[in-house]
């Protein structure tokens, strides 16, 4: 019967590694499909990033007692799940508690670590289901987030609950079966949540027990592996990706704009021809269209999006009205780039669709909105740039489509033919400087 289940727990173990490590590989594939973007200098400020920002969520502490809350489930999922790994060696294995004998009363202090963590991720996650689903925070409630996004958010919170609750019920059953002193129970001493627990079982049968401790620990792990199959197709994904993502983030200030070249250079020869050379060619394409025209970086920071609606919450337009929420551009990219991971997938490569990030999935009044002001930029915690985006769909609208307000249009027509916004020769501009000097 042990034999049997080693062998159950073994394929069940190398399938869920198998399906995520699938789907890790298509999405690795869908954020390579951006254009080249070497983010690869000054690697001691991307550390200091990545500690930071990642491992220290430093902007999440603009709102100290959210992200006490926000630290204790990510501690939590942290850390307790190094207990996984003693589990998946007992199933594969076939023993019990296989790391005691190897660290005594520092096992012991580890569990009961595991469950302080474990209560403290329960009592957070009720938390955050009462703010999303109770008293329904604004930036909860948004339109961007109806249907899948918000269910999403409450499973993944449900079943940080369940297997948390899990884990304490297994625990609180093996403590109690080391009490009556079963086979292969060695006392261990008692756990200070589960051990609490433990006396409520005293007149349960030792092979109730067993049966309770078994499933508990079944479906714990279990929970565990789906749960990391869930992880790709969620937002949660932020949890793997906040890492790199942070790692990976540019360096520039953040107002810093990603200007073309060769847009630069046509403005250089207008103002000195001499400059010019014979054999220039233009640029293929203006901006973005498509999530292949963005860069790879753009790509991550879509799959990377924890949805939180930091972003919209701080957009001046948003609250405004505007229909602009940064979240959702984040969130449409992400869409559209897994449509083209599956179109990918079923043609070997991508085959037209008649669809384009541009106005099939973000609308040029969302686009319009935009101040640039880098309000989203500055409030996320795990620095994603839904402007970057934003600007190059709107550089590929102007300057692709040509679609552009009427009182743009305008400024334009003047920096083309008087290398400046205003509507008057340049040979005019200097003379306020003569009328101050006849004053």
């Amino acid at each position: 019967m042990q034999v049997i289940q080693q062998i159950l727990f073994a394929v069940c173990l190398a399938s869920a590694v198998w399906l995520f490590s699938k789907k890790v590989k298509e999405i690795r594939r869908n954020i390579l499909l951006g254009l080249d973007e070497d983010l690869t200098d000054n690697p001691s400020q991307r550390w200091k990033n990545m500690l930071l920002l990642a491992f220290g969520q430093k902007k999440m502490f603009k709102n100290p007692l959210v992200a006490l809350l926000h630290l204790f489930v990510y501690v939590g999922f942290i850390i307790i799940n190094i207990e996984v790994l003693e589990i998946i060696l007992d199933g594969l294995l076939g023993t019990h508690r296989l790391f005691f004998p190897l660290l005594g009363s520092f096992y012991i202090f580890l569990i009961n670590c595991f469950e302080i963590l474990a209560v403290l991720v329960i009592t957070a996650c009720i938390i955050f289901l009462v703010r999303r689903n109770v008293i329904k925070l604004k930036r909860f409630a948004s339109n961007d987030l109806n249907g899948w996004p918000r269910s999403d958010a409450n499973y993944i919170l449900i079943t940080e609950i369940v297997l948390m609750s899990l884990f304490l019920l297994m625990n609180s059953t093996d403590r109690a079966l080391q009490l009556h002193g079963a086979d292969h129970y060695h006392n261990l001493g008692d756990f200070i949540i589960s051990g609490m627990k433990a006396p409520y079982f005293t007149g349960v049968s030792d092979t109730a027990l067993i049966a309770i401790e078994r499933t508990a620990w079944w479906l714990h792990i279990l929970g565990i592996l789906a749960f990391l199959n869930y992880l790709p197709w969620s937002k949660h994904l932020h949890i793997l990706l906040a890492f790199p993502n942070a790692w990976y983030a540019r360096l520039t200030n953040t107002g810093t704009m990603m200007n073309m070249p060769s847009v630069q250079n046509e403005v250089k020869y207008m103002m000195q021809p001499e400059l010019a050379p014979t054999d220039a060619n233009p640029p293929s394409k203006f901006g973005a269209k498509d999530v292949m025209d963005l860069s790879w970086k753009s790509l991550l920071d879509a799959y990377s999006c924890t949805e939180c609606g930091r972003c919209t919450a701080a957009c001046p337009a948003n609250t405004t009205g505007k229909l602009l929420s940064p979240r959702k551009i984040m969130m449409s990219t992400r869409d559209r780039l897994e449509e083209v991971g599956r179109n990918i997938n079923t043609n070997k490569e991508f085959t037209a669709d008649g669809k384009t990030l541009l106005n099939d999935y973000i609308t040029v009044e969302e686009l319009r909105a935009c101040t640039t002001c880098n309000a989203c930029v500055e409030e996320c915690p795990v620095s994603i740039s839904p402007l970057n985006i934003i600007l190059e769909l709107r550089r590929s609208l102007i300057m692709e489509d040509s679609n552009a307000p009427a009182e743009w249009n305008s400024m334009f027509s003047n920096i083309e033919n008087n290398f400046a916004p205003w509507k008057f020769s340049p040979d005019d501009r200097d003379k306020w400087v003569e009328e101050l000097k006849n004053q």
